[in-house]
């Protein structure tokens, strides 16, 4: 088990056009696809039907896109940390490709590159480039640009300007 890299907010605009971390290795097993399959109610014979995939076009059933996907958080967790962040939020997507097919029983991992760094009152937002890469093939399977907020620990779970945080009356 490798050990995550480390940053903290203040430090990430140093890292502009740098990779933040590459996470471990999962394993994509059926048991996964048929989950996400339920969750979402996309039960499409190329993802549940392992019998009939072998005579689809992939030979075998594949991972849906946007279970891909939805593993960034997974593999970002063992791929880098920013250790002064209270809460983080997902902002949106700029942009994602499936560019190669995820038969089931692959191995992937996420690369994680800052593409942007901004400051915002209460958060920093970050940009950043994910490719989700299959163990033994060239292409990736997943490539997006995920925007996130990082606020710092303080600026959620500490006192808050102009209010009164104690539990006794304010005097004036």
């Amino acid at each position: 088990m490798s050990a995550a890299s480390t940053y903290r907010l203040e430090d990430l605009p140093a890292h502009v056009g740098g990779v933040l971390g590459i996470s471990e290795w999962v394993t994509i097993d059926q048991a996964k696809i048929d989950a996400f399959a339920a969750a979402t109610g996309d039960l499409q014979w190329i993802h549940v039907d392992a019998e009939r995939a072998i005579a689809g076009p992939f030979g075998t059933t594949i991972a849906h896109g946007f279970l891909t996907l939805s593993l960034l958080p997974l593999l970002s967790s063992t791929a880098f940390a920013i250790v002064d962040v209270g809460t983080a939020v997902n902002y949106g997507l700029n942009r994602v490709r499936f560019p190669a097919p995820l038969p089931v029983g692959s191995r992937v991992r996420g690369r994680f590159e800052l593409l942007a760094c901004h400051a915002l009152s209460s958060a920093m937002q970050l940009t950043i480039k994910a490719t989700v890469e299959r163990e033994g093939s060239d292409r990736p399977v997943c490539v997006a640009e995920a925007l996130s907020r990082r606020f710092a620990s303080t600026s959620i779970n500490g006192p808050q300007r102009g209010r009164n945080t104690s539990n006794t009356k304010e005097t004036q």
